[in-house]
């Protein structure tokens, strides 16, 4: 996707585009692709997901990418992120080319396009809805598994809706859309 369209290309289950995003007060970074979950970690509570946070975060995602589906390294995935200022930083641009890891650009002020917002963290949320837990921990064992138990063939709708919202933001000159039980 480029800042004003989406480009012309399909892409196979192995390009996916992975994703992170960052929620609430106690953060996961969370990365995607269509075979499921490829990296996730919960960020020390108190911490700020500034860009020498992001950068620490997207290293152990590059060798977490290089292990666990080294088919994809180091050209066939991209990372969509959002606009969040660490996500943009030059620290983090520079990053990235320097490692050949190509950047899906995110439409500013557009969560819903984002897969982490419109459909993981609602999936955990309604899960999770209702539970009492004990502490942080507590949370961050529950979301590991229930990340872990995410069957493939979910993920990869996610990816279908994925690439659908953009294309349907297009089509709607930006105007929102969430909400019509299109996705």
């Amino acid at each position: 996707m480029t800042e004003h369209g989406v480009e012309n290309r399909e892409f196979t289950s192995a390009e996916k585009s992975m994703h992170v995003s960052v929620t609430g007060q106690d953060h996961a970074c969370v990365f995607l692709q269509s075979q499921g979950d490829i990296h996730y970690e919960f960020i020390a509570q108190g911490q700020t997901v500034n860009q020498q946070c992001y950068l620490e975060v997207l290293t152990r995602l590059r060798e977490s990418v290089q292990r666990k589906r080294p088919g994809l390294w180091p050209d066939k995935w991209i990372l969509h992120h959002d606009n969040a200022p660490a996500h943009d930083a030059l620290r983090v641009r520079k990053f990235l080319a320097k490692n050949y890891i190509t950047k899906m650009d995110h439409p500013p002020y557009s969560p819903d396009l984002a897969p982490c917002d419109f459909w993981l963290f609602p999936k955990l949320k309604n899960a999770l809805n209702g539970q009492r837990f004990a502490d942080l921990s507590d949370i961050q064992r529950n979301v590991k598994t229930l990340l872990q138990g995410i069957p493939e063939n979910d993920f990869q709708d996610c990816f279908r809706q994925w690439h659908h919202r953009p294309m349907k933001c297009i089509a709607s000159q930006g105007e929102y859309f969430e909400g019509d039980g299109s996705c």
